[in-house]
Formats: structure tokens, sequence, C-alpha cells
């Protein structure tokens, strides 16, 4: 807060008001000096990553794409693998022959899906299971519910 020591021009008397005026000066000081660091430290900031992608190649014409194979957990515990039922004791090998691949079939990405009512320990089970055979490439899938 500053004073005010004279009166207008100079003149009258040796009265003291407060002044109310914001001095900006200290702010404007502080601004410039964090503009300063920001403008240098940004630059330092983004660090470039080598990325050496390969090239895209189109895939051979008398190539067909694999159809999925999409394991339904329903909320009464069944599991169906595409449309067959089967059990959680039987699921890893009735995955590998749903891929019906010649090389190793834990290396094919499977999608997993649960109806809304489905609790988690029932969708974890399942999870678990072909996590402990092997299968690391598991798509989860989701549908709105209206």
């Amino acid at each position: 807060m500053g004073a005010k020591l004279s009166g207008p021009g100079g003149q009258g008397g040796k009265t003291i008001e407060q002044n109310a005026d914001i001095n900006v000066t200290p702010f404007v000081d502080i601004m410039l000096v964090l503009l300063i660091i920001f403008m240098v430290a940004a630059p330092m900031a983004t660090v470039s990553i080598r990325l050496d992608l390969p090239p895209a190649t189109p895939p051979a014409d008398n190539e067909k794409p694999k159809e999925p194979v999409y394991i339904t957990i329903q909320e009464t515990g069944s599991i169906f693998l595409a449309d067959r039922q089967t059990t959680i004791e039987t699921l890893a090998v009735d995955v590998c022959t749903a891929l019906a691949v010649a090389t190793d079939c834990r290396e094919e990405r499977i999608f997993v899906r649960a109806q809304p009512d489905v609790t988690y320990d029932q969708f974890m089970e399942v999870m678990n299971t072909l996590q402990e055979s092997g299968y690391f490439k598991v798509g989860l899938l989701n549908e709105d519910i209206e």
C-alpha cells in the first residue's frame, strides 16, 4: 500500500493520505521471469523418439482374413465359444481347436465379451484361465447398454 505525501501540485498541507492503487510492477517482473523460464524449458521437455515402422504391405489377394474367435460369458455362468457351449476346464483346448491354426494357437488374438449382468468373479475366472493357459492376446468387447 502506498502513501501520498502532499496535495495536488505540491501545494497544500502536509497531510498523508493512503493510496489504494495496486502496484503491478513486481507482478509483471515475476511474469516475465516465468515466461522466460517456460520458453527455455519447453524445448527440452519434447524428447523425440526414433521409431522405425515396417513398410505397409497389402495382403495377398488369395489370403482370406481369419474369423476371430469370440468367447461369450452369460450371466448364468455358462461360457460359449462361437456358438458352442464349453466349460472352464476345457476352455483352453476348445479355443485352440476353434482357432485351427498350424502354428502355436496361443499367438492368435481372441475376444472376450460378457453380458451386462455377469459378475466380476465369473469374468475374471475366464480371464485367469486364459492367462494360465498362455493366451495373452485377449481383446475385450463392450456393447452399449440401452
